[in-house]
């Protein structure tokens, strides 16, 4: 029953983290923190690290922090919240970072709906260059629109 109740409390974590990604990218990255994200959309230096990856950073201590609270605290949603918010971050990062910017050159010949759809969409996003008006998605759900043959 107890690995029932984590995997129900992984799984809602994973979700919420897509809400929580949405939010904070629409909210706070394209809000108060833009100064941390304009590298995202405007690459004006030669590094490979941009100012933007500090958010993963702050995410990977929210992580670690879970599963430390439950180990250290005994509370026990810390590990399946913290391997929640992990593994959406592994996710968010192939598919973002690798799939979508190829900060690493792999998963370039993916062609199905959904590949397509994840490109044309987060292309549309970038093509603001500034604060304002880049449309935000989810990275797990693409609007319908994008789904063309």
């Amino acid at each position: 029953m107890e690995i029932l109740l984590w995997m129900t409390e992984f799984i809602a974590t994973f979700f919420v983290m897509e809400f929580m990604a949405w939010f904070s990218h629409k909210y706070i990255m394209h809000g108060f923190l833009w100064s941390l994200h304009r590298d995202h959309h405007k690459k004006d230096h030669k590094s490979w690290f941009e100012r933007n990856d500090l958010f993963f950073i702050f995410y990977a201590i929210v992580s670690t922090s879970c599963v430390i609270l439950w180990g250290e605290y005994n509370f026990w949603a810390g590990l399946p919240i913290g391997v929640g918010i992990f593994a959406y971050g592994v996710t968010y990062f192939l598919v973002h970072d690798i799939f979508i910017h190829q900060r690493f050159k792999i998963f370039r010949k993916a062609n199905n709906r959904y590949a397509k759809a994840v490109r044309r969409a987060h292309k549309i996003h970038h093509k603001h260059l500034g604060k304002e008006g880049g449309e935000c998605f989810g990275m797990l759900w693409v609007p319908l629109k994008y789904f063309r043959g």
